[in-house]
């Protein structure tokens, strides 16, 4: 059951998602100071003891992200910038409320895309309107051949554009999964070489153990070798005096 705190979150977002699909003029300041208690909402959330599991955790923070991000996008005075910048927006996977057939920043990506590919249009025909000249279907005028041929190379320029950026953003996913798998290969190798050194580490370390018992072992022997030697050689020392005197006593010197 989700706590408190987290219901408060779920409706403050949805908040937020309902009035970013919304035309807003350049006055309105409710939406980022809704997105800023977001934020606020989503550190508290993490630290609260009844926090959502992690895969919620994160898909909130990819919502409250991709709201950011459009607020700052939005910010931005080149038509061009502001279509790059929506490029790059990730939207949420699944819907913030039960009601919901798609989640809402997917829809309100797909309107911000269509608004500025329309802002970069207009800038590039010069065929810039007011609001109230746009709102008005009935008094629109039909353009002109050459205006609606270059209006089909316009669209088809931004259709290369469009499936250029499509085409680098592959190739830069394929190079992350690539570096991906590199740098997964490059672990499994340096694991197996720590494995080695530590099997290598253990062997030495049991062969010094090995070799510290054989040099005690030798030197024990090495010193019973010296104790006989020296018994031997008192032995043989006591042995000669003894012949001697008796000699000595046997055999008297001559006069």
């Amino acid at each position: 059951m989700a706590s408190r705190l987290e219901i408060n979150f779920i409706r403050l977002l949805s908040r937020c998602e309902t009035m970013a699909s919304e035309k807003r003029g350049e006055a309105e300041w409710r939406l980022e100071k809704y997105v800023a208690a977001l934020v606020d909402m989503l550190v508290a959330l993490r630290k609260s003891p009844s926090k959502p599991t992690q895969e919620i955790l994160t898909e909130y923070t990819r919502k409250v992200d991709f709201l950011k991000g459009l607020l700052e996008a939005e910010k931005l005075t080149s038509p061009t910038e502001k279509a790059l910048a929506n490029q790059f927006l990730a939207p949420g996977r699944t819907p913030t409320i039960a009601n919901e057939r798609m989640p809402a920043t997917k829809t309100v990506h797909i309107q911000s895309k269509a608004r500025c590919t329309g802002e970069m249009r207009d800038e590039l025909l010069g065929t810039r309107t007011s609001g109230k000249a746009d709102g008005d279907l009935r008094n629109r005028r039909v353009l002109p051949l050459d205006e609606r041929q270059s209006a089909a190379e316009l669209d088809a320029v931004l259709q290369h554009h469009h499936n250029l950026q499509e085409k680098l953003a592959e190739d830069m996913l394929n190079l992350a999964r690539n570096l991906k798998n590199n740098t997964l290969a490059a672990q499994n190798i340096i694991k197996q070489d720590n494995q080695t050194l530590s099997q290598s580490m253990r062997q030495a370390d049991l062969n010094f153990e090995k070799l510290k018992t054989e040099s005690e072992r030798l030197e024990q022997h090495t010193k019973k070798s010296v104790n006989w030697l020296l018994w031997l050689m008192l032995i043989l020392v006591s042995f000669t005096f003894i012949s001697m005197i008796l000699f000595i006593r046997i055999f008297p010197r001559l006069r």
